[in-house]
């Protein structure tokens, strides 16, 4: 994932990159440290790209992206946010790594479905021996019975 915020394309994979002309940016003035130079810079970036409308994807990746971050979308876009660092130009490069990664997961193929299997008799048995173990081990702490 390469994230150069001075050629602003994005490439998510090598098989996909996002042109900047895709990518909306919004500045505004960040909470946090920074002194003085706080109130005067609007060192908060917004990154958005609309998922519905790239000319980039293909329909079954359009598709795929739109199921995965449904929720993360507003009327097909989606917005990442970096307000973390003093610099505006540090912030923007934080947000297209952010957006290159939630791409990124977003298109990864399914993860292989699990098949379910039972437990070995061994590890069954040594279940079961550290319960009583356990069990031993209670009874012998609580206070013997009055006679």
């Amino acid at each position: 994932m390469s994230c150069n915020p001075w050629s602003m394309d994005l490439e998510v994979s090598p098989s996909l990159t996002i042109p900047a002309s895709e990518l909306g940016w919004r500045f505004s003035r960040s909470s946090g440290p920074g002194g003085q130079h706080v109130n005067t810079s609007d060192s908060r970036v917004e990154l958005f790209w609309n998922v519905a409308d790239s000319a980039v994807l293909l329909e079954d990746q359009r598709l795929r992206l739109m199921t995965r971050l449904g929720r993360r979308l507003i009327a097909g876009v989606v917005t990442v946010t970096a307000s973390e660092r003093r610099s505006q130009l540090r912030n923007r490069e934080i947000a297209l790594h952010r957006l290159a990664e939630l791409v990124a997961a977003g298109l990864a193929p399914d993860a292989p479905q699990r098949r379910a299997t039972r437990p070995t008799r061994g590890s069954a048995r040594r279940h079961l021996a550290a319960k009583s173990q356990r069990s031993e081990t209670k009874r012998q702490r609580q206070r013997p019975p009055a006679e």
